[in-house]
């Protein structure tokens, strides 16, 4: 019996190593073996019953079965090698197949699928290629639908990319031929089943207690913030560690286009887009759902991402008493995230002028928060700036709170500081009328 095997980490942390791909028996793949027994143990299994099992009960009559089938195969295998064979059918079956490995490491943060046989992982903030691989571009199509299904949505040749989420909050899209050349592609953008806490971001160097204590009390005092930053560079993150910070016995309204954000609070209502279905109707845009939620008396609204003209509606939703909204947007600069935001407001076909449209954002926001993923592949918070106002025609900003990058090290790891500009904030007054007082590092 000639074995080939190759290895990735134990995501249980416990230093060993574990096989991850092709174990050849005489002439049969032991992926080929795998899709058999799969396939065997789909036919005489009630899996509607077993979906109502507890999970050691559906283990343990898949390993049973599949010893049965085995047996009758007659197959040389070890007790590893069966043990193996039984748990990766048990993750066809119920779970995401060869990706489970990898989310049940809880060091990775993306997971990137180029191909049923090209997957990259990223691990503290740097890109992985794994050996693992489907078994075929069929394999992979399955198991993109099983995780979009899950959420009421579909993907197929009149959609063929959609956005998910998965059981934990995790983010994916997919897309598939004929916009994917290649076969489909699926990204999953990681989230912990416990939403990073600001002390976890101060222990990862994304920011001081200094800040986090300023962050508190612009919450606490109901600004309106807006966290800005590229892609991966934390915004959510970040956003779901303010989030804590708002009191519990306030009503939050959440409103997403994939459900991600994990809000701690016990008074919550998620709200999630829709989007068309299959004759193009029904479609749910998030311009409607923070229209709606007006109307839900809602204490805060949150925002996951303003991406298009929901972004009018917003801005007045800031300025008619709903303080204390949250949201995040894609921007290279705190100023930038003002223009963009002007591009939204253009998007609805207002007639505003540009006049009108910036005292709309400058009486709005309050707090601009920059993130970045540096080069050595660490978040940061490089930026904290404040709306003052208009003069003339320009949104007047002052930036409170900076990083300062003074090099890089041996290891390629950037060095830096966080520091105060050494202008004190205008949002002090409000800070005082919430019986707060403005940190001594100013």
């Amino acid at each position: 019996m000639a074995l080939r095997e190759r290895y990735i980490k134990d995501p249980n942390g416990n230093g060993t190593s574990l096989p991850v791909e092709d174990a050849i028996y005489g002439n049969q793949s032991f992926q080929e073996m795998k899709a058999r027994l799969h396939r065997a143990i789909v036919t005489k299994l009630d899996l509607a019953k077993l979906s109502a099992l507890s999970p050691e009960r559906v283990q343990a009559e898949v390993a049973r079965l599949a010893e049965v089938l085995l047996l009758a195969e007659n197959v040389p295998l070890s007790t590893l090698e069966r043990d193996r064979l039984v748990n990766e059918v048990h993750h066809e079956l119920f779970g995401l197949g060869p990706l489970e490995p990898l989310l049940a490491d809880h060091t990775i943060s993306d997971i990137l699928v180029n191909s049923y046989s090209s997957i990259y992982i990223e691990r503290r903030g740097k890109l992985e290629k794994t050996t693992i691989s489907f078994k075929d571009d069929e394999h992979l199509r399955r198991v993109i639908e099983r995780i979009v299904s899950t959420v009421g949505r579909r993907i197929d040749e009149a959609q063929p990319m959609v956005d998910a989420r998965l059981p934990d909050g995790s983010r994916v899209n997919a897309i598939i031929p004929p916009l994917a050349v290649d076969g489909p592609v699926l990204s999953i953008r990681r989230f912990g089943a416990e939403p990073l806490k600001m002390s976890a971001l101060i222990e990862n160097g994304a920011l001081t207690k200094e800040i986090a204590l300023l962050f508190e009390m612009c919450v606490r005092a109901r600004l309106n913030i807006i966290i800005s930053g590229g892609t991966g560079a934390g915004k959510t993150t970040l956003l779901n560690a303010l989030s804590a910070y708002i009191p519990v016995d306030e009503r939050i309204v959440t409103i997403e286009d994939s459900a991600e954000l994990q809000m701690q609070q016990p008074h919550v209502v998620r709200l999630e887009t829709r989007p068309p279905n299959i004759e193009g109707k029904g479609e749910v845009t998030q311009r409607d759902l923070v229209r709606n939620t007006l109307r839900m008396r809602p204490d805060r609204i949150v925002i996951g991402e303003v991406r298009g003209s929901e972004a009018i509606d917003m801005l007045q939703a800031m300025n008619t008493g709903h303080d204390g909204s949250l949201t995040t947007i894609h921007a290279n600069s705190t100023r930038d995230s003002l223009g963009r935001l002007e591009t939204m407001v253009q998007m609805t076909g207002m007639r505003l002028s540009d006049r009108a449209m910036r005292q709309q954002i400058a009486s709005a926001v309050n707090l601009v928060i920059q993130v970045a993923r540096l080069t050595d592949g660490t978040r940061r918070i490089v930026s904290i700036s404040e709306i003052t106002g208009m003069e003339g025609e320009t949104i007047t900003m002052q930036e409170i709170f900076r990083f300062e990058r003074t090099g890089v090290d041996a290891s390629g790891k950037v060095i830096g500081r966080f520091r105060t500009t050494g202008i004190r904030p205008r949002f002090a007054e409000r800070l005082k009328q919430y019986g707060m007082q403005l940190p001594a590092f100013f």
